[in-house]
């Protein structure tokens, strides 16, 4: 579904990500982790295009899209739920939900169907549909992040970081949904810096340290890795 070769990016002629080559399969999911500052989110930025790469490749469903548009990618299937959730927090949550769906200029029995199942995923949005975002909880502003994403009705999905500032209970339900995403045939690529759960949850994965790929793997081998349980485990 995607393949990433070769990829160099930064900010200001200044590159973070030092030629990273990373495959996610359709339909799997994929983790990628690192600590801070180690190159996750500006990988997840040259992906989906905010950033353009200063060299290599970004393939997603057989096609370069290493120069096009944000909303480009987004019509062709990708979407980008990023670090930080970036709500309207003044705009209602099923405002926020459909403007995922803008940019697919999708028709309103379609938009309808996609608000349904993101509502079926999060049961507790429903119930706050017409409050304003900016008034919900940590974790139910990232399951509004999340659901916008998947209003656009990708075939990949990349989450930058879900989990970060969530208590215990709310991660697990998180991570709940994100398996559940999964298992509907959307491929999930998922930067985390909870490895535990992370690796619990994936197929295969990649540790980024320093813009670099320094380990990946099959998530099970990652997890009995020696490095990987001193530097994420805490083994």
């Amino acid at each position: 579904m995607m393949t990433i070769s070769g990829l160099s990016a930064g900010y200001d002629s200044i590159d973070v990500l030092h030629a990273v080559d990373v495959t996610a399969r359709a339909g799997e999911l994929t983790v990628i982790l690192g600590a801070n500052g180690s190159g996750k989110s500006t990988l997840f930025r040259a992906i989906s295009g905010v950033i353009r790469p200063a060299a290599g490749s970004v393939v997603f469903d057989g096609q370069d899209v290493s120069r096009a548009s944000t909303a480009a990618i987004v019509k062709k299937g990708l979407a980008h739920c990023p670090e930080g959730r970036h709500l309207f927090p003044r705009m209602s949550v099923e405002k926020n939900l459909n403007l995922g769906a803008y940019v697919g200029r999708r028709n309103k029995a379609r938009t309808q169907e996609l608000l349904e199942r993101t509502y079926e995923l999060f049961p507790i949005l429903k119930d706050k549909g017409k409050q304003n975002a900016g008034s919900l909880s940590g974790g139910q502003q990232q399951m509004v992040a999340i659901g916008r994403a998947l209003m656009s009705d990708p075939k990949m999905l990349i989450l930058d970081e879900p989990s970060m500032g969530l208590a215990p209970l709310v991660t697990q339900q998180v991570f709940d949904a994100i398996v559940g995403i999964n298992r509907e045939g959307i491929g999930v690529v998922l930067a985390e810096q909870n490895a535990r759960s992370a690796l619990q949850i994936a197929s295969f994965g990649y540790v980024l340290a320093e813009g670099r790929v320094v380990l990946s793997g099959p998530a099970a081998e990652l997890a009995d890795d020696s490095a990987v349980q001193s530097a994420y485990l805490g083994v």
